[in-house]
């Protein structure tokens, strides 16, 4: 009953995350900001769109596609798998998996993983599409799997962290960890490396597993939950972790941003933050999307803040992107922004999806990918 409970508990969480962008103790929740106005500095081309399905589907899905050499591969929420040329938009290929899709999509090393919410993980062939192997595991898969090519490694939502064989789908290990009492409905993707796993806890902690055994190599703690309530004691590491370099990057919701040494998960330097969605690095700098709808540059070196934009507040932003000299991000409306890297102001606005932008935008040199969450792709460039 117990297990039941924090399930139902998880939900809700979730539903009001997504209603208010923060906790609140005031009886009437303020409405999302307007769209303020500014001047358009930079103009956004739209080089090719492709629908994909029925998108995010009606529940709080994060399908966000992966980028594989030339080909972005994307799912919808019913199994629908696509292979496209990011450059041209052309179709490649399409599965029909005909499976409640949660957790999409991992690419890497000829594979491309789904996971469900039948707490299956299921590898296709990057190539042709066809399926090579289905894996069951202990819970739904709300995150995309992640693959070095020798493991695939899956982080289920009761907080445990599986190794699979990369050529069977067999289990090689798996990592238990008691989750939260309540918790926000998600989890981050792991990241793998040749030698480690690193995934993000509802608990508030990073930890890093050896990837032939799963033994952990170190664990860190990001956030300390606080308060007297259950719901102020949500600490979830749900945006996913960044690798650059040898520093990970971690932010968790109601607890800090932090950059940690990725050999041994000393706390490099860390600020107060909450953000269920992820970050951005580009050159010293973080960027945030916070719960509450403010935008964030932070200081590595002095782990302080560089810049602050708050005029989209309550409008449930994105995980952000760097793209060129700007930072990227979707609001619950489907439009996607551009920030100035340098000071935050506004430069450019297009709108991708009347249902919203949930997914984190893609960007891979000069090219930007959006996905909306009717399941609207659109490749943007900037031009000139």
């Amino acid at each position: 009953m117990r297990e039941v409970m924090r399930w139902k508990y998880a939900a809700l969480l979730a539903l009001a995350v997504l209603a208010t962008g923060c906790s609140s103790t005031s009886k009437k929740e303020l409405p999302p900001a307007e769209l303020p106005d500014f001047t358009e500095e930079v103009e956004l081309h739209k080089e090719w769109s492709r629908s994909v399905g029925d998108g995010q589907g009606d529940t709080f899905n994060m399908l966000v596609p992966a980028i594989d050499g030339d080909t972005i591969f994307a799912a919808d929420v019913n199994g629908e798998v696509m292979a496209i040329n990011r450059f041209s938009g052309d179709k490649l290929w399409e599965t029909d998996l005909d499976l409640p899709v949660s957790g999409a999509v991992g690419a890497g090393s000829g594979l491309v993983l789904v996971g469900t919410l039948k707490g299956e993980v299921v590898a296709l062939d990057g190539a042709t599409g066809e399926e090579k192997w289905r894996a069951k595991v202990t819970s739904e898969v709300l995150a995309p799997p992640a693959t070095n090519g020798d493991v695939v490694v899956v982080q289920t939502q009761d907080d445990r962290v599986i190794g699979l064989e990369a050529s069977t789908g067999a289990q090689r290990w798996i990592y238990e960890n008691t989750p939260a009492v309540l918790t926000l409905r998600g989890t981050g993707a792991p990241i793998v490396t040749d030698s480690l796993a690193y995934a993000g806890l509802s608990t508030g902690k990073v930890i890093a597993l050896d990837t032939q055994r799963g033994l952990p190599a170190w664990e860190q703690r990001v956030a300390v939950p606080q308060g007297r309530s259950e719901l102020d004691r949500v600490v979830d590491i749900d945006g996913g972790l960044l690798l650059s370099g040898n520093t990970l990057y971690a932010v968790s919701y109601q607890g800090r941003v932090a950059g940690l040494d990725a050999s041994n998960g000393r706390i490099i330097w860390q600020k107060e933050a909450s953000s269920n969605v992820g970050l951005a690095e580009s050159i010293g700098n973080v960027y945030l999307c916070l719960a509450n709808g403010t935008v964030e540059s932070v200081d590595e070196r002095s782990a302080s803040s560089l810049w602050s934009n708050e005029a989209l507040a309550r409008r449930q932003l994105s995980a952000p992107e760097v793209f060129s000299s700007y930072v990227a991000f979707g609001d619950f409306e489907g439009y996607l922004h551009l920030v100035s890297q340098v000071d935050g102001r506004f430069v450019g606005r297009t709108r991708i999806d009347s249902d919203g932008l949930r997914a984190r935008p893609l960007v891979v040199a000069d090219w930007l990918y959006a996905f909306g969450n009717s399941g609207e792709l659109v490749a943007l460039t900037i031009k000139k």
